[in-house]
């Protein structure tokens, strides 16, 4: 399997620190101290379906092809504009294909859970798959929380995947961890529920967050390298989910690595969820920062607890 498109879908609302401030009891000095995030962007008149549409076209643009060569789509989400029809139909219904189209929920390690389903169906006899990751969380959060609706922001990115060379290793995990982050659902209006309940917002233990992240990261370093007998130095670049920076530089302390190796966009987006990886990944492409041959290692981890990593060497 390799990558030759991605693109991205971002809301045109910039939601600084400074204005998060008006809305709940925070402040810039607090939010870029704890998580170094000074933006974050979120939904107003977008609908998920149009940023996942927008990140979708891009990317189909950047690979050369059309949706007609689309044999798959594959959104990873932890819920679009409906409970049914998926993100995915809903994408297909857009672009005017009529392929094989789902939804998988892996949280924020949903991208890297989607090239795994897309490398095995393009062992057998499809040809492009369409991956695109999308969140909308800023209808997810509760605005009155601080420890939790600073960190996230609304945005998508994409990519296709053909047959290639290129990935090298992958390897996926879930701790099995419903307590630590969570969004339940209500009840709705059954009569046969003694205990009514409305959908809650989105729940999360940083502290233990945070622990397992930075494990997370560096366990999955070690089984990358030793699988394939490499060091921390044959990697160019690390491209880790972007949920906060001071799980990014405490990571790259661990391993000893230099700042340029491990990009950031959390400061940009907030923690866009399975957005971010393909997010952060098409504006490296873009700005020139990844080259033909360079060795990436990514890494994620989320809700669940999901967790994953691979190593590709880029084409």
């Amino acid at each position: 399997m390799k990558i030759i498109g991605l693109g991205k879908g971002i809301p045109k609302k910039i939601l600084s620190n400074d204005e998060l401030s008006t809305i709940v009891d925070t402040n810039d000095e607090w939010i870029t101290t704890r998580t170094g995030i000074k933006n974050r962007h979120v939904c107003t008149d977008e609908s998920l379906t149009d940023l996942a549409e927008t990140a979708a076209a891009e990317a189909l643009k950047n690979a050369n092809i059309t949706a007609d060569e689309i044999d798959m789509i594959i959104c990873a989400t932890i819920g679009g504009d409906y409970t049914t029809p998926s993100l995915a139909c809903c994408v297909a219904e857009r672009l005017g294909t009529s392929c094989a189209a789902f939804d998988i929920n892996a949280a924020c390690t949903g991208f890297l859970y989607a090239l795994d389903i897309a490398e095995k169906y393009l062992t057998q006899d499809k040809s492009n798959v369409l991956i695109i990751s999308a969140e909308v969380m800023s209808k997810r959060v509760d605005w009155q929380d601080r420890r939790t609706c600073v960190l996230f922001g609304d945005g998508a990115g994409a990519c296709v995947a053909t047959k290639g060379d290129s990935l090298k290793y992958l390897n996926l995990t879930v701790q099995g961890d419903s307590k630590t982050i969570n969004s339940p659902i209500g009840t709705g209006n059954s009569p046969f529920i003694s205990e009514q309940k409305e959908s809650g917002f989105l729940y999360m233990d940083g502290q233990e967050v945070f622990k397992f992240a930075v494990s997370t990261a560096e366990k999955e370093v070690a089984l990358a390298l030793e699988a394939l007998n490499l060091s921390t130095e044959d990697i160019d670049m690390f491209v880790l989910h972007q949920a906060n920076k001071r799980i990014i530089d405490f990571a790259r302390k661990r391993l000893k690595q230099p700042e340029n190796k491990f990009p950031v966009s959390v400061d940009r987006y907030g923690n866009t969820s399975a957005a971010s990886i393909p997010i952060l990944l098409c504006e490296l492409v873009e700005e020139g920062k990844i080259k033909a041959g360079d060795r990436l290692f990514m890494c994620a981890f989320g809700a669940g607890m999901t967790a994953g990593s691979c190593v590709l060497i880029w084409e």
